[in-house]
């Protein structure tokens, strides 16, 4: 029954915002008391953070398999991103910004997580990258690494990227094609072209 309530209020959460659902929203949805709710999750806060977890776990677990497949840098980035939309529905209702504006110890939490994952993924992409010579050896990769993580948290700001003017799948595109020729050699451009057009 816990799993099930996290898998409904994560569904719950993504398409209508962390603040929006109540717990009676989430019983109703279910058919549960809201009393069989709090048996599992002492407040609403517990269970947002349970959901965030949830989310991040499936979603670095994705990343994982992608990463293992060990293929090339320049597509395992797009199958990274392609999976990531699939998974948080191109966030309708900016869960990330209501977490951080009503739960900003989860965001915390999160977002150091976040990190952490992230610099370890792109790290190992752009190492391998470079020894492929897809990416330019004069690449600083520390500093890329961290940069890139940052690039996608602003992507999430909607003062600098309103939705009404950008849609997440639009940001997503334009930012990894930012970041791919940025870095990429010659060779790398080659396969970056021929890449985006089989995907046209």
């Amino acid at each position: 029954m816990k799993d099930k309530i996290i898998i409904k209020s994560t569904e719950l959460f993504l398409n209508l915002g962390f603040k929006s659902v109540t717990m009676d929203d989430i019983a109703n949805e279910m058919g549960i008391s809201k009393k069989t709710i709090y048996q599992h999750f002492q407040n609403k806060t517990k269970l947002v953070e349970a959901t965030a977890m949830y989310v991040f776990e499936k979603i670095s677990t994705g990343i994982d398999c992608i990463c293992n497949l060990n293929q090339n840098p320049i597509e395992e980035i797009y199958e990274i991103k392609r999976f990531v939309m699939l998974n948080l529905k191109d966030e309708k209702s900016s869960p990330q910004y209501q977490l951080q504006k009503y739960y900003p110890k989860i965001y915390a939490s999160l977002k150091g997580k976040q990190f952490e994952k992230m610099i370890n993924c792109v790290t190992r992409n752009l190492e391998r990258g470079v020894s492929l010579q897809l990416y330019r050896d004069t690449i600083d990769v520390d500093f890329i690494a961290r940069m890139y993580f940052n690039g996608m948290l602003s992507l999430k700001d909607q003062t600098i990227f309103p939705r009404d003017t950008y849609t997440m799948k639009d940001l997503m595109n334009n930012y990894i094609e930012y970041h791919v020729r940025g870095i990429c050699s010659t060779k790398g451009l080659e396969t970056l072209t021929e890449l985006n057009s089989n995907l046209e």
